[in-house]
């Protein structure tokens, strides 16, 4: 019962929720009032906001204070995501660091197989999913958490980040166990599969089907909320402003119509798609090195340009990194108002 019990506490753990919240000055008037579509959109998904805060980001009091006096809060899923990570780490012996070198191996392509069972190569698998977590959760969410945490965020970040690898690990290790192969040599597989999978194997069908339609639809909203409305949006108003600048300003017709640009994207990303995993990977696996060389080196220009400031910045985040702000805040702030997301990528 201990190990039925551990498998279904395990398994939840590693089912975050991926939500992008809008502010609450929406709600001050009518839905109607507003002008442009976009802040139409936000005023409806107002309550829907409210209510995934209430329940999937449900914060427990942890009796401290910020030092402007308000409560610093916990989330419960930061609890659920850490936990877990911190369990697989040494449930599997530190496979983050211990397969580190197996996994550089994997990528390289010395166990492929041509006819081995599958669609894609182990680095088209890479590059898919990295195409998928690469931006958001270590560009918009670690400036977020560093802006609102302060420097010692970044320390409680990495942590995470290293004992989050041990849950990917559980979770692709499922992933592949129990997915399936059709004659046509399509797979299918992910949470929604093991979870309903794995946990009938154990004696519960029932609870490992709901968990399995939970999963499904989580990972819609993910799909629609961080990964495609907040990441759209950003590069949108960007794109925009960059348009209207050009064209006229405020006189310009793409002033306040963000949704053409909208339009274009949906439409190249919709091209891909319908092509599928095959087609995706055939675009990830070209696009993926090139967005982290640029990310890299960019990285490395700016720590160069600035290198007699990098051990005076590395001492101030190990100095922060166990103040209430950076260790409860860095987490809790980066994932509230202005952002939610799954942040262990």
């Amino acid at each position: 019962m201990l190990n039925r019990f551990l498998a279904v506490v395990a398994i939840i753990f590693m089912n975050g929720a991926t939500v992008m919240a809008q502010t609450d000055s929406a709600a001050e008037k009518s839905c109607s009032a507003y002008e442009t579509i976009s802040e139409t959109v936000n005023c409806y998904m107002q309550p829907v906001e409210k209510a995934l805060n209430a329940t999937i980001f449900y914060a427990i009091d942890t009796g401290y204070t910020y030092a402007d006096g308000s409560a610093i809060e916990f989330p419960v899923v930061v609890m659920w995501l850490f936990g877990a990570g911190l369990f697989f780490t040494f449930y599997f012996r530190f496979i983050n660091i211990r397969g580190f070198r197996q996994s550089i191996k994997i990528v390289k392509g010395t166990y492929d197989d041509p006819n081995d069972p599958g669609e894609v190569t182990h680095f088209q698998a890479l590059t898919a999913a990295v195409s998928g977590t690469v931006g958001l959760g270590n560009i918009a969410g670690v400036a977020i958490a560093v802006s609102i945490g302060g420097p010692g965020a970044v320390f409680w970040m990495i942590l995470a980040g290293l004992f989050g690898m041990s849950t990917k690990f559980a979770e692709c290790t499922l992933g592949v166990k129990y997915r399936e192969i059709d004659e046509n040599g399509s797979v299918t597989g992910g949470p929604m599969m093991y979870l309903q999978k794995g946990l009938a194997n154990r004696g519960w069908p029932t609870l490992g089907k709901a968990l399995a339609i939970f999963a499904a639809v989580m990972c819609i909203g993910g799909a629609y909320g961080a990964g495609a409305m907040f990441q759209v949006n950003q590069s949108s108003m960007q794109f925009t402003n960059e348009i209207v600048a050009l064209t006229g300003g405020e006189e310009s017709f793409f002033n306040g119509k963000p949704w053409i640009f909208g339009v274009i994207f949906a439409s190249f990303v919709g091209l891909v798609i319908i092509g599928g995993i095959r087609k995706i990977t055939h675009v990830t696996e070209f696009l993926v090195p090139v967005m982290a060389i640029i990310y890299v080196t960019a990285s490395l220009f700016i720590i160069f340009s600035h290198i007699t400031e990098v051990p005076s910045a590395l001492a101030l985040i190990f100095e922060s990194a166990f103040s209430s702000e950076a260790g409860m805040g860095g987490y809790h702030r980066s994932l509230d108002p202005r952002l939610k997301t799954r942040n262990i990528l």
